[in-house]
């Protein structure tokens, strides 16, 4: 027992020299990770640290996104759909991190925020180029975009490089038909600049899938894992939605966009439609029809 009642002694083993060695701080770079913060509200208003704190956050989780997704079309290019898997739940479960992580800012009062909102200038998450280059990869492209990063030169090339890319569900759709699956060749050979739409020749292929899960359980199992991304991913732009309206209502956005309607129109996106049109009508041949009127 301590000496000192309430203490926790250090144990004999514990490292307490750490000049000549990999320190917690080192191996993380926390002196420039945590100098990053830089308000500039002046008066430096209090919770401008946490806006930029949130912000900062996100754009780390969505590196990590960007990392896992990248790795899950590598494997499935490869034919390993196991470890697509793995990235696929990581992914889901970041997004779910993100999405919660909208209740602290929303702790943050529309009139706390507009005391240093205009300290902001032009600049707004809209510019976030990992967000677009997210979009991207799942599906949702748009060209237009890249002029948005004229002035970001390594943040347009990235998203040039997508734009010009695979998406996860084009690697995805390829694996299925080196499997056997009859996916249309209008869909193989697809041009991956434009977004992806609903090709609804992929809807059988799909719904034989789902028709019999035991004999294509590897393929069923990762669609699945599509869907709870889509879900996750959606809930995200859901709980961003409503802490903007939270917070400046309808105002329009600082950097030129229309604000919450621009973030709503975003919820008509989707990025596996056929996943979700398969799913009409599943188990209707198995429906009991009712007993007839007597």
């Amino acid at each position: 027992m301590s000496e000192h009642a309430g203490e926790r002694p250090l144990e004999a083993g514990i490292r307490t020299d750490l000049r000549q060695t990999m320190s917690y701080g080192a191996y993380l770079d926390l002196d420039r990770l945590l100098s990053s913060q830089h308000p500039v509200s002046r008066p430096e208003h209090h919770d401008e640290l946490l806006f930029i704190i949130q912000h900062q956050t996100t754009e780390l989780w969505f590196k990590l996104v960007l990392h896992e997704l990248r790795a899950v079309r590598d494997h499935l290019d490869a034919d390993d759909p196991a470890r697509a898997r793995k990235g696929l739940a990581r992914v889901k479960h970041i997004f779910r991190t993100l999405a919660e992580q909208w209740s602290v800012l929303a702790t943050l009062t529309p009139s706390e925020y507009a005391e240093f909102r205009g300290s902001l200038g032009s600049s707004s998450g809209f510019q976030s180029h990992q967000y677009r280059a997210v979009e991207f990869i799942l599906g949702n492209k748009n060209a237009a975009m890249l002029k948005v990063f004229d002035s970001a030169p390594e943040g347009q090339a990235v998203l040039a490089e997508l734009l010009d890319s695979p998406t996860v569900y084009d690697a995805f759709l390829a694996h299925l038909a080196r499997r056997g699956h009859a996916v249309p060749d209008e869909v193989l050979h697809r041009d991956v600049r434009q977004a992806w739409t609903m090709h609804a020749d992929l809807v059988p292929v799909l719904r034989a899938i789902y028709d019999d899960t035991e004999a294509h359980w590897p393929d069923y199992a990762t669609c699945e894992d599509l869907v709870d991304i889509e879900d996750a991913f959606q809930f995200w732009r859901f709980r961003h939605l409503r802490t903007v309206q939270r917070t400046i209502g309808f105002t329009t956005g600082t950097g030129g966009s229309s604000g919450a309607a621009f973030l709503r129109r975003a919820l008509d996106l989707t990025f596996f439609p056929e996943l979700y049109e398969v799913r009409t009508g599943i188990g209707a041949s198995a429906q009991v029809p009712p007993p007839a009127a007597v």
